[in-house]
């Protein structure tokens, strides 16, 4: 296993850039691997699409690029997201997360999520260090509209039935046509 977890985390920009549904997905992923459950019995653990966007408004997340149903978040957003979670499972209110933050540069937001996420990343680490690009996962196929299908593997980070649905939808909402829906 590697030294810091970060570089774990850092493999996750792959993915981006998301819709808000999209890095909901992604981060309850990872919040489901970490088993983290927030103290506070009023907030959820895994984010929803509407948590994103009510994190944008409130000014705990940065405005993602795009407006509307073409916005779109990056690594930023997930680490952001992420930390929001973090610090919630440890108890502190949104108005005391806003605050820190806001105050956290890149780095240290990243090396602070990667530090809590370091157990589920790990695990995950290792499954692809053991297998060198070999991957033995089994492959789900979803189909989006006729003629187009995502591909999944069941030990992706983003197989939950939930966030297939998300990519589902999202990729519908991109080819912005009714009829496939």
């Amino acid at each position: 296993m590697a030294d810091s977890p970060v570089p774990l985390l850092r493999a996750h920009s792959r993915h981006a850039p998301w819709n808000s549904r999209g890095l909901a997905a992604h981060a309850t992923a990872l919040v489901d691997a970490a088993g983290m459950r927030p103290t506070n019995g009023a907030a959820r653990a895994e984010p929803s699409a509407r948590a994103v966007r009510f994190y944008v408004s409130t000014g705990l997340l940065d405005h993602p690029d795009g407006t509307g149903t073409a916005a779109t978040y990056g690594y930023r957003h997930l680490l952001q997201l992420l930390f929001i979670k973090i610090r919630q499972r440890e108890g502190l209110t949104l108005e005391k997360i806003k605050v820190e933050v806001t105050g956290l540069t890149g780095d240290a937001l990243e090396r602070r999520v990667a530090s809590s996420l370091a157990p589920a990343l790990g695990a995950r680490a290792d499954g692809v260090v053991a297998d060198n690009g070999a991957h033995d996962g089994v492959w789900h196929r979803v189909q989006v509209a006729d003629g187009i299908e995502l591909h999944v593997r069941d030990d992706s980070p983003a197989s939950s039935e939930e966030a297939v649905m998300a990519m589902r939808e999202a990729v519908r909402a991109a080819l912005g046509r009714a009829d496939i829906r």
